[in-house]
């Protein structure tokens, strides 16, 4: 009997070559002329600037197949929020791209090997199928995309490889966007930037449940470690936090908190 090829080749990664390495040194460089900043390019530099490449090239040759797409693409529509409002279902990660100037993080969802299970959290949580040819692994991960003005989303994505199960949840997280509605813990000046969340709201998913308070202005987010990630990529600068339930599921925490994020635009009169 034959063997199966389980063997799956991981999908293309994008990798800048000398010629493009050495033009973003020169961008960079004439960029840190004009603002007097040192002409020394720390990593993370060039790294923003390969990524804000990649992302042009990609909305460059970027061909909507859906309705949607094509208004996005030929400048019809322009509003997120009202794609939002109309409960449009969002098919296609480019049209998010092109609306909104997002940042991206990973969730500490896994826990690397340790003596007695004490190891360390991680962002990828590896699991393993038992088959007639060995064991299979295969890796997961939960991404959180932002624009740290109201909009926020999460997904989760699995491949037998990291760096394909990394772009499947963010994409999954880019269309599975939702409008944040932020307010104020007490009354201020019009012109002010909402900072918390505008009323007590809260979110289940699981055994979880996660209640989000508004805070004065100053007092941080003080809730866990991962929930505030997805706040701060919200907008959302100041909230009181309280959890129960099997909280340290991370999956159900961070699905509780978006639950509750959600639950900003409904309130009942």
């Amino acid at each position: 009997m034959a063997e199966k090829d389980i063997s799956k080749k991981p999908k293309e990664i994008y990798e800048a070559t000398p010629e493009e390495l050495e033009r973003i040194e020169k961008e960079a460089a004439e960029l840190a002329k004009k603002e007097e900043i040192p002409i020394e390019i720390k990593e993370e530099t060039a790294k923003k600037l390969l990524e804000n490449q990649r992302k042009e090239d990609i909305l460059a040759a970027w061909v909507p197949k859906t309705a949607l797409g094509k208004l996005v693409k030929s400048g019809k529509e322009k509003d997120i929020d009202k794609i939002l409002a109309e409960h449009k279902k969002i098919l296609e990660p480019e049209i998010v791209d092109s609306l909104l100037n997002l940042e991206t993080d990973l969730l500490l969802i896994g826990q690397s090997k340790g003596k007695f299970g004490g190891g360390k959290r991680r962002a990828w949580r590896q699991t393993q199928k038992k088959t007639m040819e060995g064991n299979v692994p295969s890796f997961s991960c939960m991404a959180v995309v932002g624009d740290k003005n109201g909009h926020v989303g999460i997904g989760m994505g699995k491949s037998r490889e990291t760096l394909p199960a990394r772009e499947k949840a963010i994409r999954n997280a880019k269309l599975s966007i939702i409008k944040v509605t932020r307010g104020f813990e007490s009354k201020e000046a019009p012109d002010s930037v909402p900072h918390t969340v505008p009323f007590v709201v809260q979110g289940k998913a699981g055994s979880v449940r996660l209640k989000l308070m508004p805070a004065p202005r100053g007092t941080g987010l003080v809730v866990g470690d991962e929930c505030k990630k997805i706040l701060r990529l919200a907008g959302i600068q100041d909230v009181y936090g309280f959890a129960r339930g099997q909280t340290r599921t991370t999956f159900n925490l961070a699905k509780a908190c978006i639950d509750a994020l959600n639950k900003t635009n409904k309130m009942k009169l």
